[in-house]
């Protein structure tokens, strides 16, 4: 098991990264875990759940701006780490299977899902890399802090990435009382350390960049899936966001950044929580195939409206391929008048410095 100061150095002499000075000064703690567990035996085996656990590892809980460069971190530290012992899991993912394991645990009528959900989870695992933390669900707010606790009994070290501060995690949310105790854990069993670099590396490497591409033919496919490329790495894979007990299937998704073509999301039956909860969960959308809008199509051109409205206001950047202009793509019919904001709204958002306005 390697350590993450020695990777990172590695890759910036090779060229592969740019020394950061933010990203630098928390290679010590991720140091600090990596020859903590070096010295934890892995759990499971002979023995199972109820095995005497190892020592707890303190964890990491590591925050920061948007493009900062936690997910690349974290990434590289599940990495140099190797092994079966490590998960690395995006959050949105990692709830929808407690979720999931919780409602099969039900059936067995056990007399608390929860325990036999955190064993599982637990077993033979030394490290759990959670990827942009946040809370907006009430189920996986009620859920989350008991889950953490007993998984850190158990001796599993946590490190966990953030838009926010711990104490902005569920902010404003329903009964957020009861939210509390877990904040305090976090501040109690893990570091809480901001990456506060300067540089947006996500916004950069799209500085000058065309986000716009019309019409959506074989050239505009080949730009897109060349800017997909650079920023997913070849890593992307689909994500379901859980919704008031419903589904919403981003196809591709890495990192903050998802890809899907318009009929996946406005050709559907969705609505406000929905295009909420994708403005939430990504920071760069890819949306291809926006076709021409009009009352052959008004449900989705609804539809379209919402979601960039949600996008707008929770400042996603926006990569898309369309038929044509923005000021073109409804220009007769119903809803043509009020589509005026949404097309001012999409000339707004071309610009690749428009998400950190």
């Amino acid at each position: 098991m390697g350590l993450l100061s020695d990777a990172y150095n590695a890759r910036v002499a090779s060229g592969e990264l740019e020394a950061d000075p933010a990203q630098i000064a928390i290679l010590p703690e991720f140091d600090r875990i990596a020859d903590a567990l070096n010295e934890a035996p892995v759990r499971g085996g002979f023995g199972g759940f109820f095995a005497k656990a190892p020592e707890p590892v303190k964890g990491l809980y590591f925050w920061g701006g948007v493009g900062r460069g936690k997910s690349m971190m974290m990434d590289l530290f599940h990495e140099t780490l190797g092994g079966d012992t490590s998960r690395r899991v995006h959050f949105h993912a990692f709830m929808q299977d407690v979720q999931s394991r919780l409602h099969d645990a039900r059936k067995t009528e056990v007399e608390d899902a929860l325990v036999p959900v955190a064993e599982a989870l637990s077993d033979g695992i030394r490290l759990l890399c959670l990827d942009e933390m946040q809370i907006s669900d009430i189920a996986d707010a009620m859920i989350v802090g008991r889950l953490f606790d007993q998984m850190l009994g158990a001796g599993v070290a946590i490190v966990t990435t953030s838009n926010r501060v711990p104490d902005d995690l569920y902010k404003h949310g329903l009964n957020r009382d009861l939210f509390l105790p877990f904040i305090a854990l976090i501040k109690d069993q893990l570091s809480v350390v901001e990456l506060a670099s300067p540089r947006d590396y996500r916004q950069d490497r799209l500085a000058g960049a065309q986000v716009y591409f019309h019409p959506a033919d074989g050239a505009a496919r080949a730009a897109i899936t060349s800017i997909w490329d650079d920023l997913s790495q070849g890593k992307g894979a689909p994500l379901d966001l859980v919704v008031k007990t419903r589904k919403v299937e981003l196809p591709n998704f890495v990192n903050g950044v998802a890809r899907a073509r318009f009929f996946d999301l406005c050709g559907q039956p969705l609505g406000p929580a929905d295009y909420l909860a994708i403005s939430e969960a990504v920071r760069v959308l890819i949306l291809e195939d926006i076709p021409r809008l009009g009352s052959e199509n008004f449900n989705m051109a609804r539809r379209f409206v919402t979601l960039i409205d949600a996008l707008y206001e929770a400042r996603v950047q926006l990569i898309a391929s369309a038929a044509d202009v923005p000021d073109c793509l409804y220009i007769e019919g119903e809803g043509s008048f009020e589509f005026e904001r949404t097309a001012s709204r999409l000339r707004e958002m071309q610009s690749a410095d428009w998400a950190k306005s």
